[in-house]
């Protein structure tokens, strides 16, 4: 009996089935980074439109907290830069974070608090659900 081995052809279909295999587990890794990454970002994104819309606030209250033009042009900017940002919610708190009654005099602080809804891309952290991503400030009024 005459066999011939043939050398080097089992090799590249084992390493082709290798690589596809491990390149589905290269690619999910990579799709969580990614994911990761927006989360914090928008997290982020968040927690400065909460910050800038409180400085403002606190600048230019308006007749009613929150109610003046120029806390409703940095909320309208604030949306433009964050996707699906809910409108904020203003209270009027002392030093130590207890609400205060009545209107918001120099001293006290303004709170904004606003939330964001995020859900991932990636196949398997998208099973999971949204994640409601929120951020509170305050800043004393001059």
């Amino acid at each position: 009996m005459n066999r011939r081995r043939r050398s080097g052809t089992g090799g590249r279909g084992q390493a082709l089935v290798e690589f596809s295999l491990s390149l589905i587990v290269f690619l999910v890794l990579i799709m969580a980074i990614v994911d990761l990454g927006r989360g914090i970002y928008m997290y982020n994104g968040v927690s400065q439109a909460a910050r800038e819309i409180a400085r403002v606030t606190s600048v230019h209250p308006g007749s009613s907290l929150g109610n003046s033009p120029q806390t409703a042009a940095v909320v309208a900017t604030q949306k433009g830069l964050v996707p699906s940002l809910n409108s904020p919610t203003f209270s009027c708190v002392d030093i130590d974070d207890t609400p205060v009654t009545g209107p918001c005099k120099p001293g006290m602080r303004v709170k904004v608090t606003i939330a964001a809804p995020y859900r991932a891309i990636t196949p398997l952290l998208g099973l999971v659900g949204t994640f409601n991503l929120s951020a509170a400030s305050s800043i004393q009024i001059p």
